[in-house]
């Protein structure tokens, strides 16, 4: 049975439309999010969202336009600081509607960043990525791939309230790690990418994946095989390879406010090439929670917590090095009114010296730290879509060996941008 959802009142910075309801339930619950991760249900959706011939719509993305300040390592480049502007960005398009006794999505999202973030990538201290005019990426945020996913899935009832699904693309998110972070509402609103993002999202663009789950209301299990070696730095192309790696996820909603998950996987080839051809395998295992408490009819208090570990045993200059790098964070975002957010995250983990090319300490692990705070002011919105402008300041905190490459151990950066996002809409 397929029916319109009653409509709510709205409120002036709410859209409200209705929703193709089957069998009681929304086409696209609230709970489900990038790839087949799930967030709480208590969650704002933002966007347009509409039933078209059938089909329920959902087209979302956001756009930051950003000029940043960022120590620099002096063994690289020399000076105290750099400075750049640039745009992150993506946009994506969700369709859904039944088929037989089951419902069928469609699925893409996209982004300008090949040709909107210069260089290796965006400025982000004590980040590192994978390789950019034949080296290994560090203290950049790289650029998203013009494809982040182009997928579908298909989903139908198994026994009870038990259903079944699955999840294929060329381009998409296996079941591993918590929900990628421009998709968490603790990190919308933030153009700053976690420098954890290797330890328990990184595979949130994968190409190649098919994923099989089976769920009811509050808990979920899945398994995915896909290919587990990160894009290149060519990012128009796909970079589509052998299903070699597998991993698995268990999620649970224990209430609407509440999203629970850990999740483990066996990642072939994970690592960058760079300098070395070959790599063995790495395992990975994450775990998270995220509690979303709605604030009024306008308001939304979202925070995520997380933490990660990868076991490698990599080829390094000076040796073999055997061991497990840890990343952890806390991120939170408050939103009163619709007018004015606050954000932050703090970071910590033991990261390998070659990742920041302090190569003198290849076999060696090093504790970081980074804290971030920032503040955005939402403008009236305008066709369905909010502006924005904000600023934010970090403190990154730096080992002992490391403190003579960026002029100390303490460093700081900052950041101003401008903003566009859909508003939210009603359910």
């Amino acid at each position: 049975m397929i029916a319109a959802a009653q409509e709510p009142k709205a409120t002036p910075a709410t859209e409200v439309h209705e929703h193709i309801v089957v069998d009681g339930a929304m086409l696209t619950p609230t709970r489900e999010t990038s790839g087949t991760a799930w967030i709480p249900t208590a969650t704002p959706m933002y966007g347009v969202h509409r039933p078209w011939r059938g089909w329920d719509v959902w087209v979302n993305g956001a756009v930051f336009v950003q000029a940043l300040y960022e120590p620099r390592d002096r063994h690289r480049t020399g000076g105290f600081g750099t400075r750049q502007a640039g745009s992150l960005n993506w946009g994506m398009l969700m369709a859904r509607r039944t088929l037989g006794a089951g419902r069928v999505g469609l699925r893409t999202m996209l982004s300008a960043e090949p040709w909107t973030v210069p260089g290796c990538g965006s400025l982000n201290f004590l980040a590192t990525g994978e390789v950019c005019d034949g080296d290994t990426v560090h203290d950049r945020q790289q650029p998203h791939d013009l494809v982040m996913e182009l997928a579908v899935d298909y989903e139908r009832s198994l026994r009870g309230q038990w259903r079944w699904q699955v999840y294929a693309g060329l381009a998409g998110e296996p079941a591993l790690g918590p929900p990628a972070y421009p998709h968490r509402a603790s990190a919308m609103s933030n153009p700053i990418g976690p420098i954890t993002h290797h330890w328990l999202d990184a595979t949130h663009v994968t190409f190649g994946l098919v994923t099989l789950g089976a769920h009811n209301q509050r808990w979920k299990a899945e398994v995915s095989a896909f290919n587990g070696r990160e894009p290149d730095e060519r990012r128009t192309n796909l970079d589509l390879g052998t299903f070699d790696s597998v991993a698995g996820r268990l999620a649970f909603l224990p209430t609407d406010r509440l999203a629970l998950q850990v999740s483990a996987g066996r990642l072939r080839e994970a690592t960058t090439d760079f300098p070395f051809p070959s790599q063995p395998p790495v395992t990975r295992a994450t775990a998270s929670a995220m509690y979303h408490v709605p604030l009024g009819p306008t308001g939304l208090w979202a925070t995520t917590l997380a933490v990660g570990a990868t076991h490698a045993r990599e080829a390094v200059s000076g040796g073999i090095l055997d061991a497990t790098s840890v990343g952890a964070f806390l991120e939170s975002s408050l939103t009163v009114t619709d007018r004015h957010t606050v954000f932050g995250r703090a970071e910590i983990g033991r990261m390998p010296a070659h990742h920041l090319h302090a190569h003198e300490y290849s076999l060696s692990l090093f504790p970081l730290g980074k804290v971030q705070l920032g503040y955005v002011r939402h403008l009236p919105r305008a066709r369905g879509l909010v502006p924005g402008v904000g600023a934010s300041v970090s403190l990154s905190i730096l080992s002992p060996e490391l403190a003579p490459r960026y002029f100390g151990r303490v460093a700081p950066g900052f950041a101003l941008f401008f903003s566009i996002r859909p508003a939210k809409h009603a359910m």
